[in-house]
């Protein structure tokens, strides 16, 4: 069988689990029925989907008789789509495996085990769609079948209105990428990507599909300002839900944007490079300053997610302007940059809302301040936890520090560009990158240290325990891929050759047969990187280290009490908080990003009641974009409430009114 057809019977097979998995979810053989074929089917579809991409060919098209009767279902892998494929299905794998041992612990199985096959039947069918038909009617069966999950714990008043707000971003989203293929469709109706390529739009329609491929795309990526949804749905969901739609989802809605604006939309225009670049940026700001200063630990991650979904299209940006001024070998670095962080992002956030989940289960709380003390309790969580941790941080030797560094060489040639727009906007590009990227080590140590270190401010905390061994092993897979990735990056960046090709027309030079394991972006002389080296120069450096202190260090042993700052409580209270550790940046960038309200409440001399400090934090996107709108809608429908109490006299006026309206146009239709 060819890989669409291997991937068709995979989505036709999770689709059976899906039915199955609504009559036996109550079991816990059901929970390893459909846990147990989803994880099978994930590692097939890795498979198939691997071998697509190494060959680098272009299979066949299938064609199946659904859908409109004189379009039909026409289903492809290419090597962008086996790309995908590949962070999809790997993402899946490590979901349902993490949920054999973590879905003992749900609450409502019947709402989550029918829906996760089918969500991950949606991404796939998204992946392989081959015209415009057929990959809209999977976006919204991905996206219904998400938002069902979402909606699980659905007696949770903030759950429901998450569900809401992200349905109706869905929809706004499916809307734009509608507008955006019937562009691209152009007079004649073509609805198959191959027709779409064959025959590209005009310069306006392409830069309107553009356009409407970015907000589309964008809003179920999460890029700011369509992000709201993000931070809400992703809590809410089960965890091992939250890591496929954070490392999964997100990754399809990165696809769509590349097929539509690098494949299909025809030869790119610089100037559209300068609204994705602006946009990346800025979603990598807003994202990881939300994180720093948010408290629950899985909307940390949700917020850390924008973030890195904006070095994804800063790096596509990148391709896109090198791509318009004739750079192939500088758009293939950008292109396999971006893919590079797309393929970490999926891994290490994974990883993360894994151990947040771990720590959910072990605990029963999210919110860092409630925390403490956990290394203790949960050591292979905590070690695990500390991966990914660093990896998003962007730490040597890992993964995430090798694709963000490509980046940064990106940024490093754009004085090649031709245009003064461009030479100017790259550099503070970059240096909103480089800025993201401190503040995202900032914000992991917070994450991390915070629920782990120092000592337990709950009981719950207290008592916590190890989590079971299928969690375990699931992180501990993902943990080691982190490392591998890190360590040899050439391999990988290779894997990449056949997708960047198909993107951008260029890929970058073999990097597997460069000497000692090193890779070269640009050129050797310019600069190289080699994760092995440094990761083996840590190993030994910590080593050694350690030896000295041990081996020469006086050996008498002082048993004293910890240094306590000069206040002699051993109240948990007194420790770092979460809101402590952030306040400067707090400080610095709360009346620009942020709407804060502090308000301190100061005892007189003589008063024995403690002082308090109460801190809001608003979103000013939400308060100046979306609450106006809501407001505006709900103004616009109790207006038009009143058109159910009219006479059949007017409704009889209205309707000529209309045909009239209609008839004027059709008439004046050039």
């Amino acid at each position: 069988m060819t890989a669409v057809a291997l991937c068709l019977a995979a989505v036709a097979t999770l689709l059976a689990l899906a039915l199955a998995g609504g009559f036996v979810a109550a079991t816990s053989f059901g929970r390893a029925l459909v846990y147990g074929g989803t994880l099978a089917l994930s590692l097939l579809v890795l498979l198939v989907a691997g071998d697509a991409l190494l060959v680098g060919a272009a299979g066949e098209t299938l064609m199946l008789p659904l859908g409109l009767p004189w379009v039909g279902a026409r289903f492809h892998v290419d090597p962008l789509s086996a790309f995908f494929l590949v962070v999809v299905s790997l993402a899946a794998a490590a979901a349902s495996l993490y949920a054999l041992g973590y879905g003992r612990h749900e609450r409502d199985p019947g709402r989550v085990l029918p829906f996760f096959p089918a969500f991950l039947a949606g991404m796939i069918l998204v992946l392989v769609a081959a015209d415009a038909y057929t990959f809209l009617l999977s976006w919204e069966f991905m996206s219904l079948a998400s938002w069902a999950l979402v909606m699980a714990h659905h007696r949770e008043e903030q759950n429901a209105r998450a569900a809401y707000v992200y349905l109706v971003m869905a929809s706004f989203g499916t809307l734009a990428l509608l507008v955006a293929f019937a562009l691209l469709a152009g007079p004649d109706g073509h609805y198959a990507f191959a027709a779409m390529r064959a025959a590209p739009p005009a310069a306006g329609a392409a830069t309107l599909a553009f356009l409407a491929a970015l907000v589309g795309a964008g809003s179920k990526a999460g890029l700011a300002p369509l992000h709201v949804w993000l931070p809400l749905a992703h809590p809410a969901a089960p965890s091992h839900v939250s890591a496929m739609m954070s490392g999964a989802m997100t990754k399809v809605a990165v696809y769509a944007f590349i097929r539509i604006a690098f494949d299909l939309a025809g030869s790119p225009d610089w100037r559209l490079a300068i609204p994705l670049l602006i946009v990346g940026a800025a979603s990598g700001i807003i994202g990881v300053l939300q994180a720093l200063m948010d408290n629950d630990l899985k909307r940390v991650l949700a917020y850390s997610t924008i973030e890195n979904i904006g070095l994804v299209f800063v790096g596509l940006g990148f391709a896109y302007a090198f791509r318009a001024a004739g750079f192939p070998a500088a758009a293939a670095l950008a292109m396999t940059a971006a893919l590079l962080h797309a393929f970490n992002h999926a891994v290490f956030k994974s990883l993360l809302f894994f151990g947040a989940g771990a720590v959910l289960s072990a605990t029963g709380e999210r919110r860092l301040d409630k925390l403490g003390g956990l290394l203790n309790r949960m050591p292979a969580t905590g070690l695990f936890m500390l991966v990914g941790a660093a990896a998003i941080s962007a730490l040597p030797p890992l993964n995430g520090f090798v694709s963000e560094w490509m980046i940064l060489q990106s940024v490093l040639l754009s004085p090649s560009f031709p245009q003064w727009t461009l030479k100017i906007l790259a550099p503070a590009v970059g240096a909103g990158v480089a800025l993201t990227a401190a503040l995202a080590a900032a914000c992991f140590v917070r994450a991390f240290g915070i629920p782990f270190l120092g000592r337990p401010r709950s009981e719950a905390a207290e008592r916590a325990g190890e989590v079971d061994r299928f969690s375990l092993a699931a992180m501990a897979v993902l943990a080691a891929l982190c490392l591998v990735a890190g360590l040899f990056p050439g391999q990988a960046i290779d894997a990449l050759a056949a997708a960047t090709d198909l993107a951008v027309g260029a890929h970058m030079p073999s990097q597997s047969s460069m000497p000692w394991l090193s890779i070269a972006p640009v050129a050797a002389s310019r600069s190289s990187y080699n994760g092995l080296l440094v990761g083996v120069f840590i190993l030994m450096s910590a080593t050694t280290a350690s030896t000295i202190i041990h081996r020469f260090a006086s050996g008498a042993v002082r048993r004293a009490p910890a240094w306590d700052c000069g206040f002699p409580d051993s109240s948990p209270s007194t420790q770092y908080s979460g809101e402590s550790f952030s306040q400067p940046i707090r400080r610095v960038f709360g009346r620009i990003a942020f709407v804060v309200e502090e308000r301190i409440d100061m005892p007189r001399p003589g008063e024995t009641r403690p002082a308090r400090l109460e801190l809001r934090l608003g979103d000013r996107i939400w308060n100046t974009l979306y609450r106006p709108l809501i407001v505006a809608v709900e103004r616009a429908a109790v207006q038009l409430n009143r058109l159910q109490f009219l006479t059949i006299r007017q409704y009889l006026g209205v309707v000529f009114g209309a045909l009239v309206a209609l008839l004027v146009v059709l008439a004046t239709w050039p």
